[in-house]
C-alpha cells in the first residue's frame, strides 16, 4: 500500500514525464509516441518506476533500451522541472506497459 506522499509524487512524476516525452519526442526519438500509462515509487522515493507505451511512427522504431541508455538525461530534465517540489531526483527505471495486449489477448479468448 503506498502512502499518500508516495501516490502524489508517482502523479506528478508521470504529468511531467509525459510532458517531457510530448515536447522532445520529435527531437530525441524520432517523432515516436511515448505514453507513460503508470509510474510507482519505493517508499524510500529514491527509484520510480516507470511503466509506458511504445508507439513507433513513420518506421521509425524505438525500444525500452533506447530510453534506458537516456535516462540521465531524462532525469535530468524532469529535475529541472520538479526541483522546488521535491529534494532528491528519484532514479528512473523504464519498463514496458503490456497491458493493452494483455486485454485484447483476453477479449481474443472471450470472444472465441
Amino acid at each position: 500500500m503506498d502512502s499518500q506522499r508516495q501516490q502524489k509524487i508517482a502523479k506528478m512524476l508521470q504529468r511531467e514525464l509525459g510532458e517531457i516525452f510530448r515536447l522532445e519526442g520529435k527531437n530525441r526519438f524520432g517523432g515516436a509516441l511515448i505514453t507513460v500509462t503508470k509510474v510507482t515509487i519505493t517508499r524510500d522515493l529514491s527509484i520510480a518506476r516507470v511503466y509506458m507505451s511504445l508507439f513507433a511512427t513513420g518506421g521509425n522504431k524505438i525500444s525500452i533500451e533506447d530510453l534506458r541508455q537516456q535516462s540521465r538525461e531524462i532525469r535530468y530534465t524532469l529535475g529541472t522541472r520538479i526541483k522546488n517540489q521535491v529534494r532528491h531526483i528519484p532514479e528512473l527505471e523504464f519498463y514496458v506497459d503490456d497491458s493493452l495486449d494483455y486485454i485484447e489477448h483476453i477479449e481474443d479468448l472471450l470472444s472465441d
